[in-house]
């Protein structure tokens, strides 16, 4: 009987961490999409008359800016996976 009960624990922690971890990868294509396609494309027009470092921001988040945002995606799932690998008890050593 103990074991049928770690045995659903670990299932239901494992059901949990893969939850959150895919909640996590989702939430940063939804930020890298808006960023990159969304402010870059979409709504360019309506960006055109913020100027950042001479050209406008619909521009500048295309070139420069959906790279930035994407850099800081990379440091914030790294942070944040740590964090939940802790949490879950499967961190590396």
């Amino acid at each position: 009987m103990a074991e049928q009960t770690k045995a659903a624990k670990a299932d239901s922690d494992g059901a949990g961490y893969w939850a959150a971890n895919v909640r996590i990868i989702l939430v940063s294509l939804v930020i890298w999409a808006v960023v990159s396609f969304g402010f870059g494309i979409l709504l360019r027009p309506m960006l055109s008359g913020i100027s950042v470092g001479g050209t406008d921001l619909g521009f500048w988040f295309a070139q420069q800016g959906s790279i930035l945002v994407f850099l800081a995606l990379i440091f914030f799932y790294a942070w944040r996976m740590n964090k939940l690998d802790r949490e879950y008890g499967v961190e590396e050593d």
